[in-house]
Order: structure tokens, then C-alpha cells, then sequence
């Protein structure tokens, strides 16, 4: 519980960025960290209160390093307060020397603009993780200070002051669960009125689907907005932004509550702190500050003495069951074998970031509050995974950042094993788990089956993407440049992430993590048939990456495989002979083997040199399909398409025309030369077909073109070359020997339908 006598905040009136931060945040393109940097020096911000009550204007008047030699030293409570005065112009609400700059609203992409503002204006220079890791600007100014003994006037009589020590106020902290009062357990009934928090996040808003769909329950929802008709209006888009339905229904059940987890009785006044406790009968939280680089005293209101004040909450009135949404973090340097989940967690001093820690403590609070008589579930998802159908994902989970990595730069961190489930799933289980009052009081581990390093690499490998194992230090390295270098400005967060050495502490605890074990969770899955864990399908895949703007492959990349292909035949004028001599020189290619999988298109580019459309060759891109249609018969046509392929063809001076043509499977026709020959449209762009003909492949050339010739990307590994080969062969012929068979098929079926006819008429 927070103390009563904070100040309540205001909106800062001056600038509000928080808006723009958080949009940037969920992987708006345009702006990264050099930017935002170059960005902070211009004029147009707030102007610097100096403590003697003097105004500094932000731009060319502020204070260099050799200027600021001259002016007097300040001492800590003068450079408090003007840290203090910076901070403001780049948080949602005012704060004062004590307050978090990330409890008053401020962003990661405001810090990197506070630090920046800092050091011009104030010559105190700050890196971002120690702003991340204790964001008060009297904290902030004591440690500059204290490394920089020369910038403060002598204090002789001053007692050295010890440093923030987040251990020592972790189990201070803990102390605030012994203030809660003794209570009668709940009864155990299905809850019909839920107190939900983190409603609006990714995990939060499915969890609120599924406490509708398969419960009676209403819910309210604790939202952080100035009013309850802007927690609504947060909510809504929250529940748009990840593809969940928004509708009149949804809002008939659900009861959006501004409020905010992170200040006393949840920021409500006393009367409806009390209404709400005596009318809700469960509570949920699923609200947290998820940031690897924030440390501990910056997270610890929203992490820890935010679900201490649920458990306060839940013992006033008639108690309340609480189920907290906790992570498989509180084990992060744990060096169990196994992950099991009534096994003690991590050492809380091994553990290596601050986010595990405020995990660790929050679940070190809630087990004090069941010592008081309270109910307590604990509910740890590992990572949180896409949606399997929408593709809807949390573009600041550290999973996500790592698949955006994989695809683009094709190199992974070596791990042991990944722990993750997708957020259908997860949440599924959760809401269930909610409304069966017999599984209350337990721990549960929503992961999935865990997820080796090999099966990984086979994976990616039969998606063709073949994929580099690196060392996780090396592979930091190697990201941050290439994202940097590329530049890929929509992965910029995850390189701010990778260099920061507190993140990295993180990710070395994620690659040696062991495999989690979830026996409870499988027994009350399958006690209650609930379906298991669905990996996304490649149209999900392919949506989610697209989503993870830049992730794909880019133009100018190696593609996973190519070859060519040479056809060469006449064509002539709609309704005369095709006497024109056509040749087209292609080079087929393919991105990913998931291309060919999902959508069966492969990419062309080549020339096509033809006397009757120009003097000049005429360069060739497009895209051909294999089995359009899936390989059913166009109007008026009784042929099987096999290939179709939509051309654009352009010269030298800017004109261009299409070409369409089509290969076709038909009973009685040789088939080797049905796999090689194209009916091919030829038009000029915008207008009807002009010419007409038929091109063929040489079969001198099928061998060594489109079987010996095939390359693959070579940064693979020689033996992910060879399986590509095999996979592209044999996906290819069957598709082709599918597109055979199916008119023989049908001319089968015919005669079998014939001879039936036939008997029936000979009956009569």
C-alpha cells in the first residue's frame, strides 16, 4: 500500500507527450533514438525554471561544458529542483523531486528526450539506465552528484548518503502485506461481478473476452483515465487495436472505472472505495508495468503495491478471491532443472532485472495476504504468443522483438528452451480457471509444451527460413548493427533494449532458462476439455510479421530460392497467324517457402524480347501462381490451370504492357509438355489483349534450368540447402503432379457416371 500523503497529480498543461510516446512506442515507424535525440534540441519547449526564480530559454541560450566551468556549483537540492523542472516538460502530469518520472506518466521515448535535455541544458549527463532504474529526480541527482564529487560545493558537516538499495525497499515493501487484516476465506462460489485490472493490455483485453463469453459474470474495469467515459473510449480501442469485437453487448456487461493501480485505494474516493468492495466478488489483475529496463523502484508501485492494494481491497467488505497474473520470471537465474509450479522460485537477489523482481515481490505480497486468510491464485504465463487466427500480438514483448529479428536478419540467440503459449490460449485457461471456484488458491503455469532450440531451427527451416544460431552476446551485437545500419527504424525499440546491459541481464536469463513443467495446469485443461495450445497457421504467421513492419524480407534481399526458366515460341495478332517469334528469359524466385505454402505465388523478373511489340527487350516482373484456383477450370474452359502467371512488361522509355498466360493440364495431351507450355494475352497497360500466342520450354534447357539450377540462399548452412532443394522439388511436383492427375481424374469420373447412366437406361 502506498502512502496515504501522496500528492495527487495534475494534468501538466505545458506539454503532453505521453500520447505521441506510447504511439511510438507500439511500433510507429518514422523516429528512432538518433532522432529523438537530434529532435530534443530544437526550440519550442517549455522553458527552465532556475532556482532563483531566473527563466532559461531551451535553445541557443542553453548552458555548454565550458560555460557552465564558470557558474556556480549547485548543491543536491538545487539541481533536484531543476531536474525536477526538466522532467515535467516530458511527463503526462506534474511531479515533484520524489516522484517517479514513469509514475507521472512518462514514457521510454520521453526519457531518451529528458536524458537528451539534461545534458544540453544542465551539462548533467545521464544514461538511460540509470533513469530507467530509479527515475526520481532527487535520486537522479544525488547519484550525479555522488559520481561527480567536483560538481558539488563542499558539505563537511553532510553524513554520506547510502544509495538506492531496491533490496532493502523490496522487503519493506513486503512489510505492507502484515498490515492487512486476518479474514474468513470467500465462499466458493462462481464469481458474477469481477474487478479486472489491465483490461486495456494485450493479455488483459483477450482475458476480458473470455471472462464474457464463457462466465455470466459482469466486469468492471479498472482503467487509468481522467474520467470513466475516457476509460471507456481506452478500452474500446484497446479491444480494436488487438482485433477483439467492441460492441454494445460488450459494453451492456462491462463497467469501465477510471481509476489507477498505482496510487492508495486505487486513486478512488472513499465512498466508491467501498462500493466497489462490497460489490464485486473476485478480483483479476492483469495490470503491471512490463519494461526490462526499468528498475526496480521505478516499476514497484504498479507491480507490487498495486496488487497489495487489491489484497486490501479484497479483505475489506466480504472477502474476495484474487488471481494475479504473475510470469515465469520470478525464476529467471534460477538453476533448477525444471520449472515446476509449486517449486520455490529464484533467490530474489539472483534474480537479474528489476521487472523479475517486482514478479518476485508481488508474489511474495499476495502469499503474505493468504497467510491473513485470503484466497490467492497465482497464474504465470511464460511468453505470450500472437493470436493463432487474428495474428494480434503485443509489439513490445521481448518474444515479439526476437520473431521480428528471426525473420529479418535470419540469425537467433542460441537459448535451451522457449516457454510460451499463444494469447488465446493463455487467456482461455485463465478465465476458466477464474470461474472454477474447486482450482482457486493454486499455482498455475499457462506455457504450453516448452519449446526446444532444434525444434525451432527445424521449423524455421521447413518455412524456409533457415536461420543462423548465434551466441545471445554476439547476437545483440550483431541486431543492434544491422538495425541500426539498415537503419530499421520499427525495431529501433529492441535495440535500445539490446544495449541496454540491464536488458541483457534479462535476455541471458531467458537463453538458459530450463523447460517449465505445468502438470496442474494439463490435468484442469483436460478435466475441463479445454483444447490445447494452437500454433499459428502460416496466413497468421504471415499477418503477424507483416504487422512487425520491416520484419519481412526487403527488396534487394538473397531470396531463399531461385531458378530460371526459358520459354520461347510466336505470337501474333488477335484473329491472324502467330508468326511473331517471342522469347522470355525468367528468373523465378521465392522469399520464404511460407510464401509458396500460403499463397503459392512466385516471384518473376527477366526480359522478353519480341520484333512485333519493340526493338528492345522488354523488362519482365510480375508474380506466378501454382494451381490458381486450386486447380479448377476457368468459364468456358475445360482444361485444369497449372501455372498462372500475371506479367508487366516495360521498355527503356516508360511504356508498358501486360502479359497473362497460363499453363493447362488437360486427358490425352503429352504431360511433360503440358508442364512447359504457356498460352499467353499481351496488351498494352490499360487497354484489351493485342496479341496472342503459345511459348514453350525447351527441353534441352528443363534440367539444367529449373532442376540442376535451382540455388538456394547461400548464407544457409550446406545441409539447409540440400533439405530447402529437396522441399522446393518435392512441394513443387506434387503440386504439379496434382494439376496433372486432375483432368485424368475427371475424365474417370465421366465415364464412371457415363457407364451408371447407361445401366439405368438398360434397366428401362
Amino acid at each position: 500500500m502506498t502512502a496515504p500523503d501522496e500528492s495527487a497529480k495534475v494534468r501538466n498543461p505545458a506539454v503532453d507527450r505521453r500520447l505521441r510516446g506510447e504511439t511510438l512506442e507500439r511500433g510507429a515507424v518514422g523516429l528512432d533514438v538518433a532522432a529523438l535525440l537530434a529532435r530534443t534540441g530544437g526550440k519550442g519547449a517549455a522553458p527552465l525554471a532556475g532556482t532563483d526564480g531566473s527563466v532559461v530559454e531551451n535553445g541557443g541560450s542553453a548552458p555548454s561544458a565550458d560555460t557552465a566551468q564558470g557558474a556556480p556549483r549547485m548543491d543536491a537540492e538545487a539541481l533536484a529542483a531543476a531536474v525536477t523542472a526538466v522532467a515535467n516538460r516530458y511527463t503526462d502530469t506534474t511531479l515533484d523531486a520524489d516522484t517517479d518520472f514513469f509514475d507521472a506518466g512518462g514514457t521510454s521515448i520521453a526519457a531518451v528526450e529528458f536524458v537528451a535535455a539534461l545534458a544540453r541544458e544542465l551539462d548533467v549527463h545521464l544514461d538511460l539506465d540509470t533513469v530507467f532504474f530509479d527515475a526520481r529526480p532527487r535520486r537522479l541527482a544525488h547519484r550525479w552528484l555522488a559520481e561527480h564529487a567536483e560538481s558539488a560545493p563542499p558539505r563537511p558537516d553532510a553524513e554520506p548518503e547510502a544509495d538506492t538499495d531496491d533490496l532493502a525497499q523490496l522487503f519493506a515493501d513486503l512489510a505492507g502485506a502484515d498490515r492487512l487484516p486476518v479474514v474468513a476465506a470467500p465462499e466458493r462460489v462462481a464469481p458474477r461481478r469481477i474487478l479486472l485490472t489491465g483490461a486495456t493490455g494485450f493479455l488483459g483485453s483477450h482475458l476480458l473476452l473470455d471472462l464474457l463469453r464463457h462466465s455470466e459474470a459482469h466486469v468492471v474495469c479498472l482503467i487509468r483515465a481522467d474520467d470513466d467515459d475516457a476509460a471507456a473510449q481506452r478500452l474500446e480501442h484497446a479491444l480494436r487495436r488487438f482485433a477483439l469485437p467492441w460492441s454494445r453487448e460488450v459494453l451492456r456487461r462491462v463497467t469501465p472505472l477510471a481509476g489507477d493501480l498505482r496510487l492508495p485505494r486505487l486513486g478512488l474516493s472513499e465512498e466508491r472505495w467501498a462500493s466497489l468492495a462490497a460489490e464485486v466478488d473476485a478480483i483479476v489483475n492483469a495490470g503491471a508495468a512490463v519494461d526490462f529496463l526499468r528498475g526496480y523502484p521505478s516499476l514497484r508501485r504498479t507491480n507490487v503495491l498495486g496488487p497489495l492494494t487489491l489484497a486490501e481491497l479484497a479483505c475489506t467488505d466480504r472477502p474476495k478471491p484474487v488471481h494475479h497474473i504473475s510470469s515465469l520470471a520470478v525464476f529467471n537465474g534460477s538453476d533448477a532443472a525444471t520449472l515446476g509450479e509449486d517449486d520455490p522460485t529464484a533467490n530474489v537477489a539472483a534474480l537479474p532485472i528489476g521487472y523479475d523482481r517486482s514478479k518476485w515481490a508481488a508474489e511474495a505480497v499476495l502469499r503474505r495476504a493468504g497467510e491473513h486468510g485470503l484466497v490467492v491464485t497465482i497464474l504465470r504465463p511464460g511468453g505470450i504468443g500472437s493470436h493463432p487466427e487474428t495474428a494480434a500480438h503485443n509489439p513490445r514483448d521481448l518474444n515479439a522483438g526476437i520473431t521480428a529479428a528471426l525473420t529479418r536478419f535470419r540469425t537467433a540467440p542460441g537459448f535451451r528452451y522457449l516457454n510460451a503459449a499463444p494469447v488465446d490460449w493463455v487467456s482461455r485457461v485463465a478465465a476458466q480457471i477464474v470461474g472454477t471456484p474447486s482450482a482457486w488458491g493454486h499455482t498455475y503455469h499457462l506455457t504450453g509444451a516448452p519449446t526446444s532450440l532444434d525444434q525451432v531451427v527445424a521449423e524455421t527451416t521447413l518455412a524456409g527460413m533457415g536461420i543462423r544460431v548465434q551466441h545471445w552476446e554476439q547476437w545483440c551485437d550483431d541486431v543492434v548493427r544491422a538495425i541500426r545500419e539498415g537503419p530499421v527504424p520499427e525495431l529501433e525499440s529492441l535495440a535500445q533494449v539490446l544495449q541496454s546491459p540491464v536488458a541483457r541481464r534479462q535476455l541471458a536469463a531467458m537463453v538458459t532458462a530450463p523447460p517449465a513443467s505445468a502438470a496442474r495446469t494439463e490435468a484442469f485443461v483436460s478435466a475441463n476439455g479445454l483444447p490445447a495450445p494452437a500454433t499459428p497457421g502460416p496466413a497468421a504467421r504471415s499477418r503477424m510479421l507483416t504487422a512487425l513492419a520491416g520484419a519481412g524480407p526487403q527488396p534487394g534481399d538473397q531470396p531463399y530460392l531461385r531458378f530460371n526458366e526459358t520459354l520461347t515460341g510466336t505470337v501474333g495478332p488477335i484473329g491472324e497467324t502467330a508468326d511473331i517469334p517471342c522469347d522470355l528469359r525468367l528468373t523465378l524466385s521465392v522469399a520464404s517457402s511460407a510464401q509458396m505454402f500460403t499463397a503459392r505465388t512466385i516471384e518473376v523478373t527477366g526480359e522478353l524480347i519480341c520484333a512485333g511489340l519493340a526493338d528492345e527487350p522488354l523488362a519482365v516482373e510480375g508474380t506466378a501462381t501454382v494451381r490458381p484456383h486450386d486447380g479448377i477450370p476457368l468459364r468456358h474452359e475445360v482444361r485444369h490451370p497449372i501455372m498462372h502467371y500475371r506479367l508487366t512488361l516495360r521498355d527503356s522509355s516508360g511504356g508498358s504492357w501486360w502479359l497473362e498466360g497460363y499453363k493447362f493440364a488437360a486427358a490425352r495431351r503429352r504431360m511433360v509438355r503440358q508442364l512447359g507450355t504457356q498460352m499467353i494475352e499481351i496488351g498494352r497497360t490499360g487497354q484489351s489483349v493485342s496479341y496472342t500466342g503459345e511459348v514453350a520450354v525447351p527441353m534441352h534447357t528443363y534440367l539444367s534450368d529449373q532442376i540442376d539450377g535451382i540455388q538456394i540462399d547461400p548464407r544457409l548452412p550446406e545441409r539447409q540447402q540440400r533439405l530447402a532443394k529437396l522441399l522446393w522439388l518435392s512441394w513443387f511436383g506434387g503440386q504439379l503432379g496434382k494439376g496433372l492427375l486432375e483432368p485424368i481424374l475427371r475424365v474417370g469420373v465421366d465415364l464412371l457416371d457415363l457407364r451408371r447412366a447407361a445401366r439405368k437406361e438398360h434397366r428401362r
